[in-house]
Order: structure tokens, then C-alpha cells, then sequence
């Protein structure tokens, strides 16, 4: 893109962005990052857009998933690991209820700001700026620790860099092994109250047994030992997006090097925005969070300036507007893409519309808000006869009690155990994987339904 540059945002109406009080650290972070090396490149980003193009023909399906913000205080070998686990295990359920390949893209190794609902909080009668994120500013409610400070983009990128050298490692060394991950499954299957998945669960045995016995090639065998995972993050701090966003020698096009694919957050998507100018100049695939307020005139107006060649992969449309309300909202915006003919993935974000706070003052979401908004959101496109390309959630690999419900039947008194998380309730590793369950077993039936429609001519 020949009239853009990579500091064109800053020309245009920011928001959800902190005020730097030092202007000379700031500077001196962004020309310290801008030296460093991009944490990914540009022929991952387009395989991953290959991919992604397939989602949007209903020939690949997107599992995206991690943490609602990534903390440095959190940050350990044990919990990036559990969270790739819990993916791989919901990726191999996941294919076998599509029969498509399912594209691994987790919300990690930059998902460090959040935009937040109003500029400050108060506690106890004190007013200090919200908390941003740990790249911004930290948890802590003191009013040292509210002041924005630019030294953290530095160990957000340390973070980063370590958290995807991890992830290289565990996809290709052998712990992604389709077995073993089934393994870990059949694991969770063996529960009284999971009794319901242990027959899907024993189908895929038997698929992976008949694939043994009928042998394969060493070159086979290693597709069944490695996987593909990328990285994603809302690209909110635009100063850290900037200082790591290089020109690719190979297209000489731009390359947003902080992760694989990037999103527009509900809250930042205004057309003439700083955030949609910086994405609309970069070649890493791009999601655009939708929610109630989403207009039809915007939508064209996005997806004319993030998409002007209409590529295949390059848009994802993420849905996210609370269980109860997909039926009022999603259908219009099918209408709109139609009428534009655009080209896009469709994805449910099932987590961000279902946030309530519970009777002991925790934020939670229930998990049968959750299940209903997915199940809303293939109904609607099972009846306008598109494609639902792939789901988005809030996740962890570890064992905390954030959100309600499930087959461990997580109770609003439960919710103070285990409640980590630094901003939004996440879904814990049975949860996510009950849910990959029931998410197989609505790609099943879809499937199913559709080719009985073709079959009927």
C-alpha cells in the first residue's frame, strides 16, 4: 500500500489509549523496540491468510483462544503448556465434528492491553486511572501504579519472544502428538457427569487406531506429531505495534510483527480511527470485533478500507453480541456482506456479550450463556445458508474458577477459589473442552444437514 506508512495513525482520533506522561522514555522504548527483531514473519502470516481463506469456504475451521490479558506476574512454562494442551485436545475434537483441518490461533504472546468501559475506578472514595493492562500500567490500585510507563512495552516484548519460543518448541518437538493429546481426553471423558462426550471420544479412538493399524509414512507420521499454531492479540498500544512493524524484503509489503493476526476491538472500530488506520496498512490478517452496535453503513465503510481487494483470509468478522441477541444482530450483517459480496470468515466470539456480575460480587459468565450464544450463532447461519467459520474464547489451561457452570458444575460461591484472572473471566481447561464437544457436535449436525439438503438436489 503505497500512500500508507506506518505512523499514519498518529494523524488520526485515538482513544482507549493511555497519555505518556514522559515523552522522552516513551521515545526512547519505541526506538529501542524498533531494533529488535519482529517476534513473527510475514510467510506465517500468509499461510496463516491461506488458511483463514479456507475457513471462509467452510473448508478449515478457526479455534481461537487464550487469555483475556496476558500477566507478568502470571507468566511461566507450566502455564503457556496448559494452554496449549487444552487447545490441541479442543482442535482434534473439533476436526473430528467438521471433518475440516482446525486452524490454532491463540490469544497469546501479545495480548497485553485491554480497552476498558470508563477511564478511571474508584475504590473506597479514591478516583485513579483503570487499569490497562500489564504493557500500560499495573493491577496494583496506588497512584504510582496507574501512571502509564512506557519501560513495559520492553518486558511485554521479553515476554512475548519467550512465550512464542516456547510455542515453536512444543508444535514441532513431539508434544503435540495427535495421540497423546487424545489421550489427555479420553482423560477427561472418564467423569460420571462427561459421560455424554465419551462416545465421540471412542469414535476418534477408533479413527486414530485404524490410521495406526493401516501405517503410515515417516512423512505421514510427522503431520501427526506437529502442529501449526499461531499467534493473536487486539492491537490496542499502538505506539508497541508501530515500533515493531517492518517492511517485508520478500513482497515489500508491511508486517505487523508483533503476531500472526491482529484484531479491531468493538470498542476502537471507528472507520476514521487511529486503530483502523494502522490495520488497514499492515498484511497480517485482521479481525474486526462486531457487537450490538455494529451499523451496516460501518461495516461496509470497514470493510471497504481493511479489505479493499476483498482477499480471501484477510477479513475475519468477529460476532460477539450476548446470548438472546445473535437473531436480532447477525442476520443483518450477513445481509451486508451479501450485498457488498464481500469475502469473510465468520467467527463467534461467545464470551464478551455474556459477562455478568455474580451474587458474590464476581464478575463471571455462565457457561450455558456461552453455549447458547454458539448455538445461536450456527442457527442463524444454518438458516441464511452461510458458513460459520470459527470460535472465540476467553481461556485457560489451568484449573481456576472464573466462570460458572459446566460438567464440574462451577457454583457463583465456587467462583472465589481459584479467581486469578487480572480483567475478564476465562473458561478453565474442562470447561473449554466441554465446549469443543458441544461445538463438534454442532459442526456435525450442520454438516450433516446440508448434505442431505445436496443429496435431495
Amino acid at each position: 500500500m503505497s500512500d500508507w506508512t506506518k505512523s499514519d495513525w498518529r494523524a488520526k482520533p485515538r482513544i482507549q489509549m493511555p497519555d505518556y506522561t514522559d515523552t522522552a522514555a516513551l521515545n526512547a522504548v519505541e526506538a529501542q523496540l524498533s531494533k529488535y527483531p519482529p517476534l513473527v514473519f510475514a510467510g506465517e502470516a500468509r499461510r496463516l491468510k491461506a488458511h483463514l481463506a479456507d475457513a471462509s469456504r467452510g473448508d478449515a475451521f478457526l479455534l481461537q483462544g487464550g487469555d483475556c490479558a496476558e500477566a507478568f506476574d502470571q507468566f511461566s512454562a507450566d502455564s503457556i503448556r496448559d494452554t496449549f494442551k487444552v487447545m490441541l485436545q479442543m482442535a482434534i475434537v473439533l476436526t473430528y465434528g467438521a471433518k475440516v483441518p482446525v486452524i490454532k490461533v491463540g490469544r497469546m504472546a501479545g495480548q497485553f492491553a485491554k480497552p476498558r468501559s470508563a477511564p478511571t475506578e474508584t475504590v473506597d472514595g479514591m478516583e485513579l486511572p483503570s487499569y490497562r493492562g500489564d504493557i500500560i500500567n499495573d493491577l496494583a490500585f496506588t497512584p504510582e501504579s496507574r501512571i502509564p510507563n512506557p519501560q513495559k512495552m520492553l518486558q511485554a516484548y521479553t515476554q512475548a519472544a519467550a512465550t512464542l519460543n516456547l510455542l515453536r518448541a512444543f508444535s514441532t518437538g513431539g508434544y503435540a502428538d495427535v495421540h497423546q493429546v487424545h489421550g489427555w481426553t479420553l482423560g477427561f471423558t472418564e467423569g460420571e457427569k462427561a459421560e455424554r462426550y465419551r462416545e465421540m471420544a471412542g469414535r476418534i479412538s477408533d479413527t486414530l487406531d485404524f490410521i495406526k493399524a493401516a501405517g503410515v509414512t515417516n512423512e505421514q507420521a510427522h503431520t501427526l506429531e506437529s502442529v501449526e499454531f499461531y499467534t493473536s492479540h487486539e492491537s490496542l498500544l499502538l505506539e508497541y505495534e508501530e515500533a515493531l512493524t517492518r517492511i517485508d524484503s520478500t513482497s515489500g509489503k508491511w508486517l505487523a510483527g508483533s503476531g500472526h493476526m491482529i484484531w479491531i476491538g468493538d470498542r476502537t472500530r471507528q472507520p476514521d480511527g487511529a486503530h483502523v488506520e494502522f490495520a488497514r496498512g499492515v498484511q497480517n490478517p485482521i479481525g474486526l470485533k462486531c457487537g450490538p452496535s455494529m451499523t451496516s453503513e460501518d461495516l461496509k465503510l470497514l470493510m471497504a478500507k481493511l479489505n479493499p481487494e476483498n482477499e480471501a483470509g484477510r477479513l475475519t468478522l468477529i460476532a460477539r453480541f450476548g446470548a438472546g441477541s445473535v437473531g436480532e444482530h447477525l442476520p443483518r450483517l450477513i445481509n451486508t456482506v451479501r450485498e457488498e459480496g464481500a469475502d469473510v470468515v465468520w467467527v463467534c466470539d461467545a464470551m464478551h456479550g455474556n459477562t455478568i456480575k455474580s451474587s458474590t460480587g464476581y464478575k463471571t459468565r455462565p457457561f450455558d450463556s456461552v453455549l447458547r450464544e454458539v448455538r445461536e450463532f450456527f442457527g442463524v447461519h444454518a438458516a441464511e445458508g452461510t458458513t460459520p467459520g470459527g470460535v472465540h474464547f476467553e481461556m485457560t489451561g489451568q484449573d481456576v474458577t472464573e466462570c460458572t457452570g459446566g460438567v464440574r458444575a462451577v457454583t457463583e460461591e465456587d467462583l472465589s477459589d481459584r479467581y486469578h484472572t487480572a480483567c475478564d473471566p476465562r473458561l478453565n481447561a474442562s470447561q473449554s473442552l466441554e465446549l469443543a464437544f458441544l461445538v463438534a457436535e454442532e459442526l456435525s449436525n450442520l454438516r450433516n444437514t446440508r448434505a442431505k439438503a445436496r443429496a435431495a438436489g
